[in-house]
């Protein structure tokens, strides 16, 4: 076993499970071992997942005890992405961008489509506990404005009509 996993080991907590130090030790691996603190998102984002959709405290300590780092910091990256919840959230989370180039070509009108169509607005899940709206800044894909995201899959040059045939098919 290397030095690496060794002193890594050490820093584990029973709040995440092995799986996801598994997940975070390939992370680990792609950045020099003095420089731990580079694989926090990518520890934020699997300990996310494996959480149902949301970090906790107890995560975000688990995950600097892990890297080694103090707390705060990874505290900061995970208030700073939106990507990152605190909260539950729905099994489906629906991020409509409503940056310059979504909102000219009329993401506003694909929010309040899918409010009406949910009874939900940005930041509130349904009762169900089916879908989370969320409003966010930027996903990067302008080109295909107004656009969303929904688990890892973008949904481009949304029409009121697509946004149905996408919510007919998610469970």
């Amino acid at each position: 076993m290397s030095t690496q996993s060794t002193d890594l080991s050490e820093g584990k907590s029973d709040v995440l499970s092995e799986q996801t130090y598994a997940e975070i030790d390939q992370w680990l691996k792609k950045y020099p071992p003095e420089q731990k603190k580079s694989a926090v998102m990518a520890a934020l984002r699997i300990a996310q997942d494996e959480n149902k959709g949301y970090l906790t405290t107890d995560i975000i300590s688990a995950i600097a005890k892990y890297l080694a780092i103090p707390a705060i910091e990874v505290q900061e990256v995970a208030t700073f992405y939106s990507m990152y919840e605190h909260n539950p959230v729905g099994k489906h989370k629906i991020c409509v961008c409503t940056n310059i180039s979504c909102m000219l070509n009329g993401s506003e009108h694909i929010l309040d489509y899918i409010y009406e169509r949910l009874g939900i607005k940005p930041g509130e899940t349904t009762k169900d506990g089916k879908f989370t709206l969320k409003e966010v800044e930027c996903l990067g894909a302008c080109v295909g404005a107004p656009m969303l995201q929904v688990g890892k899959e973008y949904h481009e040059y949304l029409t009121p009509e697509k946004v149905d045939a996408l919510l007919s098919r998610l469970d």
